[in-house]
């Protein structure tokens, strides 16, 4: 367990007064300096560093970036699973004063092209080979030339399994660090007392209903007081340890994982492939005690064979979402995992993942069945149609090159209009009942259906095409495609779903298809989506 050393002596600037990343990790270096700042267990002999030592880090990768000419402003993309990299590469980022891009690790080669394409990204930290994957090729395919098709001037290849081979394609990691190994990191630190409140740390990609995706823009001080609101809800401090199982390119893992744990002094745990069997590992032999995650993640564990072999006890506190959550499984989480302290919060990339949140001190009941009350800097109503309106430090600054939606989303009252409907009972406790748009959430992300319609309706023989989000036990909910199609044509479910496993990332793909002669609609002709099922 981390003890809390004594406050350093020197001006070290207050919690309330940080507004940037760059001053959370200085405060953080200055705070807790030979505290575990990451444990990553993933690479044989387990690879620790201490908050002054993750700073150095840090400013090395800033300093590489620099000399590699990257400048203030400049878009960095990241496209690679939780690792020790992951937090030196966004952090570093950030002290070489450019904005952060996270890809979807479950992005194809073509997904991933069109972000950074569309977002100028000016270089990209990239894993190489993982689970059979090498990403970097695949994206050099999907474009034809780098050089031609995109703007990066480097890529950084992570190499996460032993078989990479170094003559691919690609900087490698060691090399890119070993090539400012006692170069002066001046200028990387200037940057870094440069970057001001209002500057756009990332930018975070979430589709839209017309299937193209959109980048909402996400400034320093909105991202660092969702994640202090957060990290204060949950009393982290530098005593915990955080099991990150959530991805650090979403919200949840990099908003409500690396920036709390840098606030706070919380020592940090990647874990690239989930596994109940992995995080147990890890809950044991690390003493955990922070653990957020989808419901489904709980519910694997608390299934796990030989769970009881395994000593959980470290375990405090549990924040899921994104799903139902049933009364029965926080009592579980409770009772036969001995965590104190189950919290459900609500919130989409438009607010960095922060809009209302339960306490420590709610009962169950409350957990199971409402959002919670609205984090510390937010607020939000419902509008007369029963939408969730959000407004308040967190909202971002707009989206990127759209200020046409933009100003459909932010009204001029600055309430932003989430597209979810909702109820509010009188303690004030948020409750999403259903959705305005036709989104629905698969294993914990947001699936837009029109983007898969635009994909499957692609297919020869295909005429139409209306996709719904059907339960399931497993991923809460899951994609199913209903298809009219050309007379004579040759199609099946197998076939569909092959297509859409070629464009799409896995959790975007329908896991059935069903093939209906007409689709039920409305007086203007409109798909009646409700009547499908």
């Amino acid at each position: 367990m981390c003890v809390t050393p004594d406050r350093p002596a020197g001006n070290v600037v207050d919690l309330e007064d940080v507004a940037t990343t760059t001053q959370a990790l200085q405060r953080a270096a200055r705070l807790w300096p030979d505290q575990p700042a990451i444990i990553d267990d993933q690479w044989g002999e387990p690879v620790q560093l201490t908050w002054s030592e993750l700073q150095t880090a840090v400013d090395a990768f800033a300093t590489a970036l620099i000399e590699q000419g990257i400048n203030a402003g400049d878009r960095v993309a990241i496209w690679a699973p939780n690792s020790y990299h992951w937090p030196i590469a966004a952090l570093g980022v950030h002290v070489a004063g450019a904005t952060l891009v996270p890809l979807n690790t479950r992005y194809t080669a073509t997904e991933a092209l069109e972000i950074i394409q569309r977002t100028s990204a000016r270089a990209l930290v990239v894993a190489g080979m993982f689970l059979g994957t090498d990403r970097l090729a695949r994206l050099a395919e999907a474009a034809g030339d780098l050089d031609t098709q995109t703007n990066l001037s480097v890529a950084v290849r992570i190499r996460l399994e032993a078989d990479d081979q170094r003559d691919t394609i690609g900087v490698d990691w060691t090399d890119f660090l070993a090539s400012v190994v006692d170069h002066d990191t001046t200028e990387a630190r200037t940057r870094a007392a440069a970057v001001a409140p209002t500057d756009i740390s990332d930018v975070l990609f979430t589709s839209g209903t017309t299937g193209k995706s959109k980048g909402a823009l996400a400034e320093h001080q909105q991202t660092i007081a969702g994640a202090r609101a957060w990290a204060q809800n949950g009393r982290l401090g530098p005593q915990d340890t955080y099991l990150m199982a959530n991805p650090y390119f979403h919200t949840f893992g990099y908003k409500a994982g690396i920036l709390p744990c840098t606030l706070m002094g919380t020592t940090m745990v990647p874990l690239a492939v989930y596994s109940p069997t992995e995080a147990m590992r890890l809950i044991e032999t690390r003493a955990v005690t922070v653990f957020p995650g989808a419901p489904t993640i709980f519910q694997t564990i608390l299934d796990a064979p030989g769970r009881e072999n395994h000593d959980l006890s470290s375990l405090r506190l549990a924040v899921t979402g994104a799903a139902i959550v049933p009364v029965v499984l926080v009592e579980r989480m409770q009772n036969d995992l001995g965590i104190e302290t189950v919290v459900t919060a609500y919130g989409l990339t438009e607010t960095s993942g922060f809009v209302s949140t339960c306490t420590p001190d709610d009962d169950n009941e409350t957990v199971a069945h409402t959002c919670g009350r609205a984090f510390a800097g937010m607020e939000f109503k419902l509008s007369d149609a029963g939408e969730v309106l959000a407004r308040g430090k967190m909202v971002m600054a707009g989206y990127l090159d759209d200020p046409q939606a933009t100003a459909e989303a932010i009204d001029a009252d600055g309430w932003l209009h989430t597209g979810d409907i909702g109820t509010i009972d009188a303690k004030g406790n948020l409750t999403i009942t259903d959705r305005l748009k036709d989104m629905y959430i698969c294993g914990g992300f947001n699936v837009y259906p029109a983007e898969i319609e635009q994909v499957l309706s692609r297919i020869n023989g295909v005429t139409e095409v209306a996709v719904i989000g059907v339960p399931d036990d497993r991923l809460g909910e899951v994609g199913r495609a209903y298809i009219t199609t050309a007379a004579g044509a040759s199609i099946d479910e197998a076939s569909v779903i092959s297509h859409a496993r070629e464009k799409l990332a896995n959790f975007k793909i329908p896991r059935s298809v069903v093939f209906i002669e007409e689709f039920p609609r409305n007086a203007a002709g409109k798909i009646l989506k409700r009547e499908l099922s």
